[in-house]
């Protein structure tokens, strides 16, 4: 089932998006971009890479919880994932991503 690419503004005035899987849970966040347009940019690489499990770097943070970063082919971080407990559970987040992707509508909250 699909999610959506959520776009808004933040409270710095940066433009960002979220991946909502189709429960209505964010699985990736993105940066900050300068425009709408950069931010979009953004939505079409996480599409062209987040079925490539290559493209996705797992990580621990300095308090021991799992998260995981999706790359774009030139190795920049394009998004990232909530923090987890588990290992299973940053691996459920990824494949998260891959079916909220498929198919899913970018809406402007802009």
């Amino acid at each position: 089932m699909a999610g959506k690419f959520e776009v808004y503004k933040d409270t710095a005035g940066e433009f960002r998006f979220r991946l909502m899987a189709a429960n209505g849970e964010a699985v990736l966040a993105s940066q900050g971009y300068a425009s709408k347009a950069n931010a979009l940019n953004g939505i079409e690489s996480v599409r062209a890479n987040a079925g490539d499990l290559d493209q996705y770097e797992k990580s621990t943070t300095d308090t021991g919880k799992l998260r995981f970063a999706l790359k774009a082919k030139n190795h920049e971080v394009i998004g990232q994932s909530q923090n987890y407990e588990s290992a299973s559970g940053r691996n459920n987040g990824i494949e998260a991503v891959g079916r909220a992707v498929d198919g899913a509508e970018v809406e402007d909250q802009t």
